[in-house]
């Protein structure tokens, strides 16, 4: 039945449900003119910027979302002009830690349209989830600390938690010196493999830290919840599924308590090709690593939900059009979402 139809009164006429819109946005080191992000890359000239936030403004403007989750911020006045280009009004635009300029790696960002309640920022892990990668030794920090929003829903619904995310790359982790100089042979394909098991630990290792955040929100309530940015894993990978669990639900139903759904799975309505549902390139490769994830809340048919998914959407033309840093490198994805009254 149709959460709306659900929720009328007896005898009485449906009303029409809110919708609920929801984006991620990786936006390719999103910086200030003149602003050094990386030591071997050069900084953004005023030109380049000023076509950067064009870009970047205009795809916001398709977007239309009613909260925007954001990675790569190093500054969060540049994130305040790109919302700025869109034309759109979002009285609240955060990226905490790139007040001033973020230092070491860029931080995550919001943009909400709707009231936000609070904020917070998880550094480090939640004590017994620190993991030693080889030759480095202990992980214990997200290396792109995870930004919780609680926004107010529409129509006095109650409050939506939501998760912006930036899981380790994929990229190998070579070992490096105290200035940055790497101490290893890349050319050799045993030190290449070595490095990307590095990397691999660490990712694995911020999935599980941020899984325990999720359960934490989640255990014992039905306050729903939405995870949104860029897992650098496909939704099926391990490290995926170490945040969502949803594949537990075949073997243990209350599992359904603690999981994510992934948004394009659990959609009702018209679904995405497959072809074009993806949202980074690598080597020709199309995949998923830009998603959003959803509590059973958002899940058609659970006695718990309170809406559905209705659509899932993903703007990648422009991975097609040449490399170029004032476009992002990744698709933005969009997911629309029925609130029931």
């Amino acid at each position: 039945m149709d959460p709306a139809s659900a929720a009328a009164a007896p005898g009485a006429a449906p009303r029409a449900p809110a919708t609920l819109v929801l984006a991620t946005c990786n936006l390719l080191n999103l910086a200030l003119p003149g602003r050094a992000f990386y030591d071997n890359v050069e900084p953004y000239g005023a030109d380049e910027y000023e076509r950067k936030i064009a870009w970047t403004g205009s795809m916001l403007r398709r977007l239309n979302a009613d909260v925007i989750a954001f990675q790569e911020v190093w500054d969060e006045a540049a994130l305040r002009d790109a919302v700025a280009a869109s034309g759109l009004r979002y009285p609240h635009v955060i990226a905490p830690g790139a007040e001033a300029g973020a230092v070491g790696t860029p931080r995550l960002g919001l943009a909400s349209r709707l009231p936000l309640r609070r904020a917070l920022v998880h550094v480090g892990f939640a004590p017994g989830f620190a993991v030693d990668v080889p030759e480095l030794g202990p992980h214990a920090r997200f290396e792109r600390p995870v930004l919780e929003a609680v926004v107010e829903l529409p129509g006095a619904r109650g409050e939506l938690t939501v998760l912006v995310v930036h899981l380790k790359s994929k990229r190998p982790k070579f070992l490096q010196d105290q200035a940055g100089n790497v101490t290893e042979d890349r050319d050799d394909p045993r030190v290449v493999a070595r490095a990307a098991l590095r990397s691999l630990v660490m990712r694995a290792a911020e999935a599980a830290a941020l899984r325990a955040i999720v359960i934490e929100r989640l255990d014992g309530t039905r306050a729903p919840l939405a995870l949104l940015g860029d897992l650098n894993d496909a939704p099926a990978a391990v490290t995926t599924q170490i945040v969502a669990s949803t594949q537990a639900i075949a073997w243990d139903r209350e599992a359904r308590d603690h999981a994510l759904w992934h948004a394009v799975d659990v959609q009702t309505g018209h679904s995405v090709r497959r072809d074009v549902a993806y949202s980074h390139l690598h080597q020709g490769e199309p995949d998923i690593l830009d998603q959003v994830w959803v509590s059973e809340e958002f899940v058609a048919g659970s006695r718990f939900a309170i809406g559905d998914v209705r659509r899932v959407e993903y703007f990648n033309d422009h991975l097609h059009e040449g490399r170029d840093r004032t476009r992002s490198d990744h698709g933005f994805v969009r997911a629309l979402l029925r609130l029931a009254p």
